[in-house]
């Protein structure tokens, strides 16, 4: 397994890039990458040269998340003006805005079959889940407190939500908090399953291996990536080897491989098999705040890798 570097654009946006996923492709369009900036403002990518195929604006702050449906055809941006922005990644038409508190919308994600927006909801300590063929809140999955602390107790704010993932099935949700821990939920029954413990800081990613359902990945500020058996409750594997925040984490559609993009400003492709970094990238000149593999079919190897960054750059790189 190997990254290679293909093409990088250097001033992709006016200020640092957050958040970045891949636009499935459809009928009309082939496969689009999307960023999300500080500078307010989300952008639609041609991978094959990186030209800007469009800019969305809309919000009114920084911009910290976007999420693609599965159809590839509607899109979603949370900014921190406690806004969340779904378009119509062709036309850019706005579909539907959603309201939210001040700092309760961090990560998001729609599920595999694209009928509910999951919203990471920060100081809420909990997970918002919105119907999208009417685009309402139809759930809260609210983490529970840890046994003996009351209301008023101050560690609740320490599970400040940040990321959020589903589960490949759709039936499970985990989320990461400020406290370090993971928190799974079953979708359906809208409850609470288990803690997964481990982190000792904030964790800022998830990501389930497309693969193994059970195993799900997690980044966080304490330098560590960790696998889990996220129905067994186990913690099988940690890993470490960057030197600051593991920023964001992603497992390879072949689900041999696992990337990481740190504070440390450089990417990683990790072997989890034999639990080590095998290839480190230094393209970036800061921190590294997301990466994303595109989904290809089950099971394949070859498919591009994107990063962004706080230098306001993309990165593509090929992965085999």
């Amino acid at each position: 397994m190997k990254l290679a570097w293909l093409r990088s654009l250097e001033t992709s946006h006016q200020d640092c890039v957050w958040a970045c996923t891949w636009v499935p492709a459809t009928d009309t369009n082939s496969g689009l990458l999307l960023t999300g900036s500080l500078d307010e403002t989300v952008k639609l990518w041609n991978p094959e040269d990186l030209s800007l195929v469009r800019t969305n604006t809309g919000h009114c702050l920084g911009v910290v998340s976007v999420a693609t449906h599965p159809s590839g055809k509607i899109a979603a941006s949370a900014s921190i003006d406690s806004f969340i922005r779904v378009f119509d990644v062709e036309s850019n038409n706005t579909i539907a805005t959603l309201e939210a508190p001040p700092s309760e919308v961090w990560q998001m994600q729609f599920d595999p079959r694209g009928t509910i927006l999951a919203v990471a909801g920060g100081s809420s300590a909990s997970v918002k889940l919105w119907d999208t063929a009417e685009w309402k809140l139809v759930s809260t999955l609210s983490i529970p407190r840890p046994e003996g602390s009351k209301p008023s107790d101050k560690g609740q704010n320490k599970k400040f939500v940040l990321s959020v993932v589903w589960s490949p099935s759709g039936r499970q949700l985990a989320c990461g908090s400020m406290d370090g821990s993971i928190s799974v939920f079953d979708v359906q029954r809208a409850k609470f399953l288990h803690h997964l413990e481990g982190h000792t800081m904030p964790v800022r990613s998830l990501a389930y291996s497309p693969l193994d359902p059970r195993v799900l990945v997690s980044g966080s500020d304490d330098e560590c990536i960790h696998m889990y058996d996220a129905e067994g409750k186990t913690l099988f594997s940690s890993m470490s080897g960057h030197s600051s925040w593991v920023l964001s984490v992603d497992v390879s559609p072949d689900g041999a491989a696992i990337a990481s993009g740190s504070s440390d400003r450089t990417v990683k492709l990790w072997d989890p098999k034999m639990r080590a970094a095998v290839q480190t990238m230094t393209n970036h000149t800061d921190q590294v705040w997301g990466v994303k593999f595109e989904a290809v079919g089950g099971g394949v190897r070859g498919s591009l890798l994107a990063s962004v960054s706080d230098d306001k750059s993309i990165s593509l790189y090929n992965y085999s």
